[in-house]
């Protein structure tokens, strides 16, 4: 079901404002907190978890649970990945039996005891990569991470990955001295746009959080620690993190604004691409909702600039809503943003003039239109809101400014 909703005007950020982009970065930070900045460590937290025990039995207001959760929830910060990794190795036993089952229920009376294994051995190496650090502290680092780069190694992926630069910008060892923490593994709602549940990928991240697809640009938050993992993690879960992404579509949507309430599955015809799935009977389709709203209709409505706000944080969610609603992103090959479609629709629009520029610019775009604008979450240290901007890379300006260029109607929500 696609619901339209109203939307709030909100003041476009000031890269939208000028004809002419600007390259500058937009940082904000913002405080609502009184807690003094030094105060960055939680009382009683922890850096590394292994070894901790835990021997309780479940009360009877913790009524029927996982497993996993019931253990993450006794032992304050800790990621339930690790949690899940302990299970798994058989460190965890339920009345005197050992459980390698994360899902396994727990009930009233039940006694647990367990083991919080040891941290598992990095299998990724630091490389001297640039890396655009937006924000660093202690304990998170935000990153603005240019299009093409992938977030993590995997299997024919090992080298030249952001989890690769953020090992040699952090000092960390390789795996024959150094352990790291794992990734999450299957522990919330979120997986692409929050979390990870590839268990190979999970042993060579530290601290990732959430990811982008290679294609987007943008803002993303690592963990320095397990316990700002943890709390990251958790507002991933909850949606809590404020994540604003834009992107140049196919086509305007119609409505101009509205809210996506359409699940999201595997596309049975192609297993690399997720797909919107409305039928009844959608098996593995998990519930996605995103909200977009159009800034700017470009070139006489072949294209626009859009805004979306992610409700939830499924595989390829944005790309599989806009092609939902037919507005495929701008250069997504796979979900229906080609070069043919956008020729398509923008030389329908547009003079003829400018019909041999546009199929040169299309020619050199290779990735989805999409970058991660801006970022907001609360430290999960000081516990102070802070967020963070930043404007597209020029891939995106340029075509956005030759868009703009062949006409622009910018438009605006009343409260």
């Amino acid at each position: 079901m696609l619901s339209i909703s109203s939307v709030s005007r909100c003041s476009a950020p000031s890269f939208f404002l000028s004809q002419k982009p600007t390259a500058s970065r937009l940082l904000t930070v913002h405080s609502s907190s009184t807690r003094e900045p030094n105060s960055n460590q939680n009382p009683g937290q922890r850096i590394n978890y292994s070894g901790v025990k835990l021997e309780e039995s479940v009360d009877s207001k913790s009524g029927k649970s996982r497993l996993d959760s019931w253990i993450s929830s006794r032992i304050s910060g800790i990621s339930r990945a690790r949690v899940q990794s302990s299970i798994k190795s058989g460190l965890v036993s339920v009345n005197g039996k050992v459980i390698d089952k994360v899902s396994h229920n727990v009930k009233a009376g039940d006694k647990v005891n367990c083991v919080i294994s040891e941290l598992q051995p990095l299998r990724a190496e630091p490389e001297n990569i640039p890396l655009d650090i937006v924000y660093e502290d202690e304990n998170v680092l935000v990153v603005n991470k240019p299009a093409h780069m992938v977030v993590h190694p995997a299997p024919g992926n090992a080298t030249g990955t952001l989890v690769n630069g953020i090992l040699h910008h952090c000092s960390l060892p390789t795996v024959s001295s150094q352990e790291v923490l794992s990734g999450a593994e299957d522990v919330s709602d979120d997986d692409d746009e929050g979390l990870c549940s590839s268990s190979y990928a999970a042993s060579v991240r530290p601290g990732i959080v959430h990811r982008l697809d290679k294609g987007t640009s943008g803002l993303l938050v690592v963990a320095k620690d397990e316990h700002s993992h943890a709390h990251l993690s958790e507002q991933f879960k909850l949606h809590t993190i404020k994540r604003v992404y834009v992107s140049l579509t196919c086509g305007v949507p119609a409505p101009m604004a509205g809210r996506i309430d359409v699940p999201i599955g595997r596309d049975v015809s192609n297993r690399i691409r997720m797909a919107a799935i409305v039928e009844p009977n959608r098996g593995q389709a998990r519930h996605a909702a995103s909200r977009y709203k159009v800034i700017e209709i470009l070139a006489g409505g072949g294209s626009a600039l859009v805004e979306w706000r992610l409700e939830t944080g499924r595989t390829h969610q944005i790309r599989a809503h806009a092609k939902y609603i037919g507005i495929p992103l701008l250069g997504d090959e796979v979900y229906g943003g080609t070069q043919n479609m956008a020729l398509s629709l923008l030389r329908s629009r547009t003079q003829p003039s400018c019909h041999r520029q546009l199929s040169l610019s299309l020619s050199g775009l290779e990735r989805p239109c999409l970058h991660a604008l801006a970022l907001g979450f609360t430290h999960p240290c000081t516990g102070k809101e802070i967020h963070f901007s930043c404007p597209p890379p020029p891939d995106f300006t340029e075509i956005l400014s030759q868009l703009r260029e062949m006409g622009t109607e910018k438009l605006s929500f009343k409260e």
